[in-house]
Parts: C-alpha cells; sequence; structure tokens
C-alpha cells in the first residue's frame, strides 16, 4: 500500500471503524465507557456458568415438587442422578455400554463420511451419475433411518450390524446432500484456471473440487453425526443388547428414573465430544479460509458511528494515472 493510501486509511479518533468487529467488554476510552465482549476466560466462566445455573434450577424445582403446569415432582433431583451416575461409574456394565455405543456410532459415521462425500461428488461432477442415482436417492432419502430396523433384520445377519446400518444410513444422506450442493457452488472460473494450466480430472479434483467444497463437507458432517447419535441410540432400544441406548431403556422399563437421565446424560456428552472433534477438524482442514470475529448483538459505540474510512478514488482515464504506474 502507498503511502497515499496509508495516509487515507487512517482510523479516526474514535477508535473504531464503521463496520468494523466491535465486542462487548466494559473498556473506558476518552472518559466514555464502552462495552467489549469478555476474553477467553471470561467467556469460558460464562459457559460453565449456564450449565450451573440450568442444574441449579432444576434442583430447585425438584427439590420442591413444583407441579403448576410441568410435573418436576416426578423428576429426579440432580442429587439422585449424580449418586446414581456414580454407582453407574463403578460398575463395569456403564464402560461396557460405552464401549460399544462408540464402536457403532464411529464405524457407522466412518463409512457415511467416506461414501457420502465420494457418491456427492460423483453426483454433483457426472450427468451420468446424477441419473442414475439421483431417483434412487431422492426416493431413500426422505424414508427415516431408524424405519429401516425391519430391513436390516431381514437383510443382515446380526443385530450389532444391523445396528451398524441404520447408523450409516443416518448419516450418510445428509453427507451426501451437503457435498453435492457444496461442489454444484463452486466457482467455475477456478476450474477453468487450472485447466489452463495443463490440470487433469484428477488433479482439478484434488486441487479445486474437495478443497473448495470442503466448508460445505464438514457442515453435512456435523449434521450427520447428531442424527447418527438419534438413531444409534433408537436402534440399540430396539435391538440391541449392549449399549447406551439398551441400557436406558432398560432402566426406564424397571423405573429407574434416574438411571435414565444417566444414560441421557451420557448420551449428550458424547455428542457434544464427538461433534466438538469435528468441529475442531474441520477447523484444522479449512485453517486458509478467513474467519470472522463479529460478535451478534455488538453495538457500535456512540462516537464512532457516522465516522467513515475516507477511500481514495480511482482514475478515470489514463491522464490521471501516474506516468510510473504505466505497465
Amino acid at each position: 500500500m502507498s503511502r497515499d493510501a496509508r495516509r487515507t486509511h487512517r482510523v479516526p479518533s474514535g477508535g473504531a471503524v464503521q463496520g468494523g468487529p466491535v465486542t462487548p467488554r466494559k473498556e473506558r476510552r476518552d472518559g466514555r465507557l464502552t462495552l467489549r465482549y469478555p476474553r477467553r476466560a471470561g467467556r469460558f466462566a460464562l459457559r460453565l456458568g449456564s450449565l450451573v445455573g440450568a442444574l441449579g434450577v432444576w434442583q430447585v424445582l425438584t427439590g420442591l415438587d413444583v407441579d403448576l403446569w410441568l410435573r418436576f415432582s416426578q423428576f429426579p433431583t440432580v442429587a439422585d442422578v449424580a449418586r446414581a451416575f456414580a454407582d453407574r461409574l463403578s460398575g463395569p456394565d456403564y464402560w461396557t455400554d460405552l464401549t460399544d455405543s462408540l464402536t457403532r456410532i464411529l464405524t457407522g459415521f466412518l463409512l457415511a463420511a467416506v461414501l457420502g462425500v465420494a457418491t456427492g461428488v460423483l453426483v454433483a461432477r457426472s450427468r451420468l451419475a446424477e441419473d442414475l442415482l439421483g431417483p434412487l436417492l431422492e426416493v431413500v432419502r426422505p424414508i427415516p433411518a431408524i424405519a429401516l430396523v425391519p430391513v436390516a433384520i431381514l437383510l443382515l445377519p446380526s443385530n450389532e450390524q444391523g445396528i451398524v446400518f441404520i447408523t450409516f444410513t443416518a448419516a450418510f444422506f445428509p453427507v451426501l446432500v451437503s457435498t453435492r450442493h457444496a461442489v454444484r457452488a463452486l466457482t467455475p472460473v477456478w476450474e477453468e484456471a487450472v485447466r489452463t494450466m495443463g490440470a487433469g480430472r484428477l488433479r482439478v479434483l484434488g486441487s479445486v473440487v474437495l478443497p473448495g467444497a470442503l466448508p460445505g463437507v464438514f457442515g453435512g458432517l456435523s449434521v450427520g453425526l447428531g442424527v447418527s447419535w438419534i438413531c444409534v441410540i433408537s436402534a440399540e432400544m430396539i435391538s440391541g443388547q449392549y449399549g447406551v441406548g439398551y441400557r436406558t431403556w432398560q432402566d426406564y422399563t424397571i423405573v429407574n428414573y434416574p438411571g435414565v437421565f444417566v444414560g441421557m446424560v451420557t448420551i449428550g456428552v458424547l455428542g457434544w465430544i464427538t461433534s466438538t472433534a469435528v468441529e475442531l477438524l474441520g477447523r484444522r482442514l479449512t485453517h486458509w479460509l478467513p474467519r470472522t470475529s463479529y460478535v451478534p448483538g455488538a453495538r457500535v459505540p456512540r462516537e464512532a458511528r457516522g465516522t467513515t474510512v475516507p477511500v481514495r478514488a480511482l482514475p478515470r482515464t489514463d491522464k490521471d494515472v501516474p506516468h510510473d504506474q504505466f505497465v
């Protein structure tokens, strides 16, 4: 940037630029109090406080047996669930169920990720594949994965394979649809630029199509993982012998409600950990993308409102261009 351009892009004395990221954490500037968003430690404390507050409200409502419209008197208290959780952790069944559920979800999800991405790219890039596979996929896609339990029981030789099949089906279609839309949304100029340099189909696929579609692919993976957890727990309740879903259903049949909530908490924590892992992997593989620092709900300080950054006017004719800038 030239000296004149730097001179015209100076920030006004208000300390903010119109349209720039403004975050709400209290800070004094020029004798005035502005808001800026808290840093990482403050955000962690805020998130932890929200969980603690929710548990506190749960304990108060269930401890006082509040029955207004919702019947909290039927709920176990937080203390009851904590005691049941401690008892479950001390036994071997909990860890066996945890291992079985994680094995099923990871097997089905990894198969869905590989085949979903490959099929999505194929359908988006080939008219023949779209004509052959498109109608079949669109007919099967609206069917809930849990409704395929009878098909899995009849088709596959064991219940374990049937549960993996249900998990795979649940994650396959979100990944497929997101990949297909992400590939079709790519700018054709990128592919044309690579082809002009002599690149073939495989080079275009590896250097343009797959990297450009990664944000959409990971969006589908995140959605597919959540749906997989829903369906694997449901499949374990129906036809499983071990697993978190199977144990939760068994606790419900014997009216062990604290045990039911232990299963629910376990499912929530496992889903949160796995979805966070997918999100971190997506950020790692798409580190070249620009990151926004926009904070929803942030307000521009009053002294920064109405201020603009002067932009240097572009030359209209060749006479307005300095002689030393001609190529």
